[in-house]
């Protein structure tokens, strides 16, 4: 019913991802290298056509059992859509690294200068019960630094809208401790923490917080503060 968009950068296993999604939805469409996140969003409404479009983040492993047939009621066609996701390191299970359902006409009109990309879409955001897929981030010690990193800056700066403060703390703190014996789990701890840090100390500097959305320089960040 809507379009689906594979949204990929410089995962390494994104072929492989984007590949299996399209055994199932051969009609997938992929924007690929497409500097700053919310650039690339944009670039994804760009190539719809549809009200609504999916989209796939490029290390989203869809779970065999999630079907793209949700139908937005008139209601709901201003809202951002989230559903659950498993993180593969510490076992939480929320919406990050979750499949969205966003609005094609305010995704390409969204303010690209904010922190947090999809609270920045609507002021409307609805959390889906169903887990989409698993995250599959921890691939190599930078992308699971960075994805621990990013995370851990917006949930201890509270950018993110409509959080509750309770949950943020005990999310942050899973973040910051589980799943050392994971495949790639010590990056991913020490990216966390780093982002902690960094969130807490800059939580009044939006500008500043910003840079989480500049891979150049979370390059030069993971160099300097990785395990």
């Amino acid at each position: 019913m809507y379009d689906i968009v594979f949204i990929s950068y410089k995962e390494p296993n994104a072929d492989e991802v984007y590949a299996k999604l399209k055994e199932t939805y051969p009609m997938a469409k992929r924007v690929h290298g497409v500097d700053g996140i919310h650039n690339a969003h944009v670039a994804a409404a760009k190539k719809c056509f549809t009200k609504m479009f999916w989209v796939v983040d490029g290390d989203a492993v869809i779970k065999d059992d999630f079907k793209f047939d949700y139908e937005v009621s008139e209601y709901d066609l201003d809202c951002v859509h989230v559903w659950r996701c498993e993180n593969p390191i510490n076992g939480l299970v929320y919406g990050y690294g979750g499949v969205k359902l966003l609005p094609r006409s305010l995704t390409l009109k969204m303010n690209t200068s904010t922190v947090d990309m999809t609270t920045s879409i609507s002021d409307k955001f609805k959390p889906m019960e169903q887990v989409s897929n698993i995250t599959a981030f921890n691939t190599d010690p930078f992308n699971s630094w960075k994805s621990g990193f990013r995370e851990c800056v917006k949930l201890a700066s509270k950018v993110i809208d409509r959080q509750e403060d309770d949950e943020t703390i005990k999310r942050l703190d899973t973040w910051c401790e589980a799943g050392m014996d994971k495949p790639f789990g010590d990056y991913c701890i020490a990216g966390a923490r780093d982002g902690r840090n960094f969130g807490n100390t800059h939580s009044n500097e939006p500008s500043t917080l910003a840079l989480i959305n500049d891979w150049n320089w979370l390059n030069e960040r993971f160099s300097k503060n990785s395990i």
